[in-house]
Formats: structure tokens, sequence, C-alpha cells
């Protein structure tokens, strides 16, 4: 390095020596170029460019000019779009099991046999309410291979029937009446016999006929239920309560149970609700014991698990599906009627009756009782309590 005091270097340390001529990159003037000359703008520094870097942008004076507050940021919103996408789910999902919930008993509906249950000849006029024709049947061709072997049927049964119920809604209540099938009465076309030999003559017509004549009452929709139905459907709740008020050992019907309230599966209620070798009233104890299965299997439709379970719910659908027939002039608004009219509180009656003269093992509706039920069901009015017993019999 230089020595400080030589002259040639005194324009560095300041001293008073002029500056090197023609060393143009090292004259930094304070004031403009000589008048004349033309600045160089690559080696010149303006004085305000100067001053302003000098003194870190201070304006002229020496004061530091104050840098405007920052506007202060706004802060960001916080998105809910979490909750919204819950709320928005909730309505959604109640939709899709309204559907569900109505899908399911409306394709079920296309896989239910339909008949012709229409009757022949003159028949009652239209009456208030609403009267369904319960059949249970022995036909065997909705069962499995394994339940035939069990209950010993052949691939189709019989063509007789065990249960014959009249159910009646309208503003009097529900009603569901049995009619023994030992009951004697006139089968149009073929004299007196035993109702349930309507059936085995000629099916779902004659029989709604022979109905109509003995009782008065007008049939709106007729419903058949098969030996499946009841297996199947039971075993699809789960199975149900009976409460026999006697041990029940019937080989002829498959049973063998205790006395006692218990929980049984489809085919022991079958056999409960088809025994007649045991109690003292035979076939009138039947019907009660038919009715009884009946009503279990509308307490266990109406309980919430039956709709909350999306499995229960289909195999309940499918199981009534496959083994109920209907009338051809029922639609799917008229079925679902009739599971809300077999389901909650009703009277059960059997039909007042007495023993047959002619044969002591047949009976007859009683002359003197048994007008007071039909007009009752015909007018749509309060059943007398005294015509509604369980047996038919007096109190």
């Amino acid at each position: 390095m230089p020595e400080k005091g030589t002259p040639e270097y005194d324009w560095l340390y300041g001293g008073t020596s002029q500056t090197p001529p023609g060393d143009a990159t090292q004259q930094v003037p304070t004031q403009g170029a000589p008048r004349g000359e033309r600045p160089d703008e690559t080696r010149v520094m303006p004085v305000a460019q100067r001053e302003a870097r000098g003194s870190g942008g201070r304006p002229p004076g020496g004061t530091r000019a104050a840098a405007p507050a920052p506007a202060p940021r706004p802060q960001p919103k916080k998105r809910r779009w979490r909750p919204r996408l819950r709320l928005g789910l909730i309505p959604l999902l109640l939709l899709l099991i309204l559907v569900y919930l109505a899908g399911v008993p409306l394709y079920h509906w296309t896989k239910i046999d339909k008949v012709d249950a229409e009757p022949s000849g003159q028949r009652p006029d239209d009456q208030p309410g609403t009267n369904y024709l319960i059949v249970g049947s022995d036909k065997a061709d909705d069962l499995t291979a394994a339940q035939r072997k069990v209950l010993q049927t052949g691939e189709r049964g019989g063509t007789n029937t065990d249960t014959i119920i009249v159910l009646h809604t309208g503003s009097g209540g529900r009603t569901m009446m049995s009619i023994p099938r030992d009951t004697l009465t006139e089968v149009p076309g073929h004299g007196t016999q035993m109702i349930n030999a309507a059936f085995a003559i000629d099916g779902a017509p004659l029989l709604v006929a022979s109905v109509e004549q003995l009782t008065g009452i007008h049939i709106d929709h007729y419903v058949e239920l098969g030996f499946g139905s009841v297996i199947n459907t039971v075993d699809a709740f789960g199975g149900v309560q009976i409460c026999p008020k006697q041990d029940m050992k019937d080989p002829l019907a498959r049973l063998d149970i205790k006395k006692g309230c218990q929980d049984v599966d489809g085919i022991t209620a079958l056999g409960y609700s088809r025994s007649r070798h045991v109690t003292a009233l035979s076939d009138l104890d039947r019907v009660a014991r038919q009715r009884e299965v009946i009503s279990a299997l509308g307490d266990e439709a109406l309980t919430p698990w039956t709709f909350l379970n999306p499995v229960r719910y289909w195999g309940i659908n499918s199981a009534a599906a496959g083994a109920i027939r209907v009338d051809e002039g029922m639609n799917p608004l008229d079925l679902g009627r009739f599971a809300l009219a077999m389901t909650g509180e009703s009277q059960t009656c059997t039909m007042p009756n007495l023993s047959a003269p002619s044969d002591p093992n047949r009976i007859i509706a009683d002359p003197d009782r048994a007008p007071a039920l039909f007009n009752a069901i015909i007018d749509d009015s309060t059943v007398p309590r005294k015509a509604c017993t369980p047996t038919g019999r007096a109190r």
C-alpha cells in the first residue's frame, strides 16, 4: 500500500494534491459538469441520488421521513366446509333411508303371486271399512327341500286350508274373526259342506263366495299364506314369542313344547298354530293359537330394529313375498294397508258357534249370537263384547 503523504496519492488520503489528470473514473464532482461539457453519465453520480443513497433515504434537511405503517393484513377466514359437509349429508342420508324403506317392498311386490279371487254370482254390496280374507293353506310349494323333509309333505302339499280369518279395519276399530274350518255352511253350487271344502273344490273364488254367503260380509281383498309364509317369516324376524297354557306334544303337528311363554323358530310356530289334537276344544283352540302367532308377527314387525337393520328388513320382505298370494285387484298400497292392519291392537274373536246337531264333530254359526258380530263388521261399528270370545262359545 502506498504511504500517506506521497504526493501522487494525496487525493486518495484527503491531501491537497490534484487528482491525477485523465483519471476520470476517480472524479466525483459535487456539482454539475463544467459549462460546455457533457457529463459522462456512466461515471458521474447525480448529487440528489448520492445524497439519497448516503442518507439512507432521508429527505433534504437531514431528518428521516417516517415510513407509513404497513396496512394490517386481513386475517384469513376460517373455512367451515366440514360442518357444512356434515349438515349436507344428513338430508341425503335420510333420503336414501326413505328410498330404501319404500323401494324394498315395491321390489318384492313384483315377486308376489296374484290369484283370481273374484267370485261369480250375486255378492253383498260394498260396505264401509275394508275386509280382508286371510287363508292359511297347506300348500308346500313355498317350502325348501329341507323343510319338506322335516314336515313330511309332498312337493306341493295338499289343497286344504286350516286358517280362515276375516280381518276388518275401519272407524269401528280392527277386528280379527276366525271361522273354524269345520264350520258347516252352504257352498254355492255344492250343497252343505265344511267351509274349507270350498277351497279344495275351486280355490279362492269359491271360498270367498262361501264366506260372503255365511256372514253377509263383503270381502274386499284376499291374502293366502302357505306353510313357508309362517316358517320363513318367523325365522326372518329371528323367532316369535308364544305362550302355551299347557304342555303340548302333538306328533302330527311335529310339536313338543312346554307350558309358558317362550321364543320359538318358524317350524315350531307353524306346528303350534296347526295343532288340534292336544287341547280340549280342538279346532276352536287352534284358531286362537293361529291369531296368537299372527299377532306375535305383528309385534315383531313394529320393533324399530325391523327398519333400522337393512338386512333384517330385506329378509322379512323377501320371506313374505315368496310365501303369499294376493287377489289380482290388490295394489302395493292395499298390501301396505294390510300389513299395518296386521299390527297393533285389535279385537280377536272366533265366529260365535254351536256344535252341529247332526254331527258333534262339526259346528255351525250360532243363530242368536253370530249376527251381532257379523252386523258390527258390516256396519263398521263397535263389536259387542259378548259376541267376541276366543273360542266363539258363550261366556
